[in-house]
């Protein structure tokens, strides 16, 4: 329970439930009294300890048993790491009203849509300079710069001083190297700031981020110069370099054809409320690339991360309907590799190269550029802003440590810098003092899967229950390295499913679709992609079995190279 105070000692609680030990899964509680203010509601990809599941999204207990004191859930900008939870917790949290830009709405609702079941969203839009009274507190918003439009930052009043909320920003500078659009920041930082929620993504990275300006030059370089076509791959998130890419495309006459589920949404949300106008018939369907010259096209595609089913790996996998790689391609991955993504990436860019392409990516040209401050501008955040208090959120703990390095190196004392623990984390600011409370809100991981939403434990008793009634299915397939060929016939390993000296028949046809399947998915493919022969198999295997004895064990396909 909070401590009894008067209003003017009423101390501040900031609880981060997510974005504090990864990247992404943002959300984060300013509370005071009997006000709560939710700030973004993201969600973050599976992670190697949590197999078989869509997402992870923060744990809201904390808020569930707080729901009549919650005035307003206020999303900084339209990402996924910000935005991707809000399906699921909303009934949850009492629905409350929720506040943001023209695009974020738009991009929040279109999402909601995937949800007919769930309540209806109260969505008011705010812009820059507006200010909305909630409870006790109030909410102010200012534009920051990062790499989708409608960005906003949040100041979040209070009865002893300002709550600043920059949420995923970047400070462009000119040719010579100096900030612009840097004025309103120094006009909040005359007033009364307690505390400056920083991000802390890139606090590892010195030096000032790449201007988005130089990242446009050089793609124009490249699709200017380029003899064939222009494929390029980026995340379907970074709305403005997309929409740059269309217009350096219109400019040398080359027809955009855009790949992406999510890609082609956020580009036509764009259209729609007018963030941009593209010339009629700029943008063609992907069936009609080949019915221009190769030096007519520029491509934009999702799957630079080497992700399994996005445009870009199907391409290298020469699995893709209608874009084939010719000699004369130029590949430009232009997006950086995110941890954990190496191999995947690298797989990508051998596949690639094999059938021809030349493939230009941010480590041998500028073709990137970070949406997140790096240690400059973080630093010169900091001073802008001059709180008299700093939490470093949004990253690993050793990324919030190095932010309160750089704020302890222009001068703020150690004591007025707090980094968050873990998720969950109390820190209580009051006039003159910052403490990380003993007590913790719950913060384990909460998961999503095609079923709903549950905690890790149930998802585990799933997988159990699972086994007990359909059993485990494991098919071992050698496969030549070389070739892609199936070598010798593949074992198959059944418990809790069939007895398998009755089953002969079934296993002589289970064998042979595994031969095809594996021999079909790998016979143009150069390093062998793993993963994507894996999940073929679980899904064609499955269905299989399904159809033969109206059951469903685990498939669990174990492939081995020689």
């Amino acid at each position: 329970m909070m401590e009894k105070h008067t209003t003017g000692e009423m101390p501040i609680r900031i609880i981060p439930l997510g974005g504090v030990e990864e990247i992404g899964r943002n959300m984060t509680i300013i509370e005071c009294g009997n006000d709560i203010v939710v700030i973004d509601a993201g969600l973050e990809f599976p992670v190697e300890e949590t197999p078989g599941i869509d997402y992870i999204i923060p744990n809201t207990k904390y808020l569930e048993s707080r729901k009549h004191k919650i005035r307003a859930l206020i999303i900084s900008h339209g990402h996924l790491d910000h935005t991707g939870a809000i399906p699921y917790i909303m009934d949850m949290i009492g629905n409350p009203t929720i506040y943001t830009t023209k695009l974020t709405k738009a991009m929040i609702l279109r999402k909601q849509e995937e949800f007919p079941h769930a309540a209806k969203l109260r969505i008011e839009e705010v812009r820059s300079g507006d200010k909305i009274k909630l409870g006790a507190l109030a909410a102010r918003f200012f534009d920051i710069t990062h790499t989708i439009p409608d960005a906003i930052g949040i100041i979040i009043e209070t009865h002893i001083g300002n709550i600043i909320y920059p949420g995923d920003f970047k400070i462009e500078t000119d040719a010579k190297g100096n900030p612009l659009q840097i004025d309103s920041y120094v006009k909040i930082g005359k007033e009364n700031n307690l505390a400056l929620l920083l991000e802390s993504t890139n606090a590892e990275v010195p030096g000032f981020s790449i201007p988005e300006k130089t990242v446009q030059r050089n793609l124009e370089k490249i699709i200017s110069e380029a003899k064939g076509r222009v494929i390029t791959g980026t995340f379907s998130s970074l709305l403005e370099r997309i929409i740059e890419l269309i217009k350096i495309a219109e400019k040398y006459d080359r027809k955009v054809v855009i790949d992406g589920f999510s890609m082609k949404t956020n580009v036509e949300i764009a259209k729609e409320l007018g963030y941009f106008k593209p010339k009629e018939n700029a943008i063609i369907s992907v069936e009609r690339i080949n019915d221009y010259p190769p030096e007519k096209i520029l491509a934009i595609c999702t799957g630079a991360q080497g992700e399994e089913n996005a445009a870009l790996m199907r391409i290298a996998n020469r699995r893709h309907k209608h874009i084939k790689i010719q000699k004369e391609d130029t590949i430009v991955l232009s997006s950086s590799v995110i941890p954990g993504n190496e191999r995947s990436i690298q797989n990508l860019k051998d596949n690639l190269a094999r059938q021809g392409a030349k493939i230009i990516h941010y480590k041998v040209a500028d073709v990137h550029a970070s949406g997140h401050a790096y240690q400059e501008e973080l630093k010169m955040m900091t001073k802008m802003i001059n709180p008299k208090f700093l939490i470093p959120i949004h990253g690993y703990y050793f990324m919030l440590k190095n932010n309160a390095d750089l704020a302890e190196s222009i001068g703020m004392r150690a004591e007025n810098i707090v980094p968050p623990l873990r998720n969950g984390s109390i820190i209580e600011v009051a006039k003159n003092k910052i403490r990380t409370l003993k007590e913790s809100a719950p913060a384990n991981y909460v998961m999503v899967d095609g079923l709903g939403v549950n905690d890790v434990k149930e998802v585990v008793l799933r997988d159990r229950q699972m086994l007990a009634q359909d059993g485990i299915f494991v098919i071992i397939t050698v496969i030549d390295s070389q070739t892609g060929k199936v070598k010798n016939s593949p074992d198959i390993i059944s418990r809790g499913f069939i007895y398998l000296r009755e089953s002969q028949e079934l296993l002589k046809q289970t064998r042979q679709l595994i031969k095809k399947t594996v021999e079909d998915a790998t016979g143009k493919m150069h390093p062998i992609n793993v993963t994507y022969v894996k999940d073929l198999l679980k899904e064609r295997v499955g269905k299989f079995l399904f159809q033969k004895t109206k059951r469903r064990p685990m498939v669990l396909p174990v492939l081995l190279e020689v």
